[in-house]
């Protein structure tokens, strides 16, 4: 499954934000977006919701970027 995620970081806390009108889901992240931080938080959060393995949860494209496309394997 592949997700187009739009990540709002150094948010109070890990969660999910809502979904924008051409499908993006809206996560906010609490991690600040350095040295890779934020990636690692949505893998673990994503992985953690869809019951996965956080090595099953990998940034496709976007990863120094606010809109990101994400696998997530099942």
């Amino acid at each position: 499954m592949t997700l187009r995620v739009k990540v709002i970081p150094r948010s109070p806390k890990t969660e999910f934000a809502g979904e924008m009108s051409d499908g993006t889901v809206k996560i906010r992240i609490a991690a600040p977006p350095e040295k890779g931080k934020a990636n690692d938080e949505l893998r673990a959060f994503l992985a953690r919701h869809y019951r996965v393995s956080r090595d099953a949860v990998s940034v496709v494209n976007g990863h120094a970027a606010a809109l990101k496309l994400v696998r997530i394997e099942q």
